[in-house]
Order: structure tokens, then C-alpha cells, then sequence
């Protein structure tokens, strides 16, 4: 089975809780459940982490090198829209990422609309609530199966 790290940024812990409008009402922890039953379903093996901060995300995608994780999928949260050091950790360890959203990014605020970590990866998928999850599975199973 092919490893995928999913990576969740800043307040993605409290999915459920905040902003019901924007992110809808499935918990992190039903997103997590969701996600891991598509991905058996898939024939892939998935592994979660969550943080709020930014270090602890950098030292994670390191981490990946060592894990023989094959892909990544992040949704960074707020750190989409500056952290630099996240695009380059991406960067760094040169495994297919695909960058993920619950909300559309580009249908809100000017500051949001602008992603640096994008850039980093072979995709970004948003506005699809968590099925963005779910869809970048599926992108990232055929990217990985055509690599090899």
C-alpha cells in the first residue's frame, strides 16, 4: 500500500465547532474517519497530522523522508497565505503534495485568494467541502500510479 501523510494546519481541529457556515458541521474526527475508509477503499494507507504550529508542520514533512511516505496531501490552514517555510519544507522533500481546502479560497476575502504554498505542490484543490479530501485522494493514487 502506498503511504500518504495528510497534513492539517491551524484550527482544523475544531472542524464542527467553528464557522459552521464556511466549514460545515463534520468534526475533525469524522474527517479523519471519512478519509481513512475512502483511502482502504483505495488501497491506500493514510497517516494524520494536526497542528497549530508552524514548526511542528515543517519538522512533520521532514519527518516524511524517513516514513517512506510517497505523497502529501496539507491543507495549511492560514498558513496558506504566508508561510514561506512551509512551501519550502514541501519543496525540500520533493514529494508529490496536493494542497486542500474545505472552503473556496478564491470566492473569499482578497487575503485569502493568494497561496504561497501552492506553488510547492502539484495541485490545489478547494471549495468542495471535505470532499476536497477526498477527490485529492483519488488525484494522488493516479499520480502515484503513473509514476511507477
Amino acid at each position: 500500500m502506498k503511504k500518504i501523510l495528510i497534513i492539517n494546519g491551524p484550527n482544523l481541529n475544531l472542524l464542527g465547532v467553528r464557522e459552521k457556515n464556511i466549514y460545515g458541521t463534520t468534526t475533525y474526527n469524522e474527517l479523519l474517519e471519512i478519509i481513512s475508509k475512502k483511502a482502504s477503499e483505495l488501497g491506500l494507507d493514510v497517516l494524520f497530522f494536526q497542528s497549530n504550529h508552524e514548526g511542528e508542520i515543517i519538522d512533520r514533512i521532514h519527518r516524511a523522508l524517513e516514513e517512506n511516505i510517497e505523497g502529501i496531501i496539507i491543507n495549511p490552514g492560514a498558513y496558506t497565505h504566508y508561510s514561506y517555510a512551509i512551501h519550502d519544507a514541501i519543496k525540500a522533500v520533493n514529494l508529490p503534495t496536493i494542497e486542500v481546502h474545505i472552503s473556496n479560497i478564491h470566492a473569499r476575502e482578497e487575503f485569502r485568494k493568494r497561496s504561497v504554498i501552492a506553488p510547492a505542490c502539484i495541485g490545489q484543490i478547494s471549495g468542495f467541502g471535505i470532499k476536497s479530501y477526498i477527490i485529492a485522494l483519488y488525484a494522488l493514487k493516479e499520480i502515484l500510479n503513473r509514476d511507477n
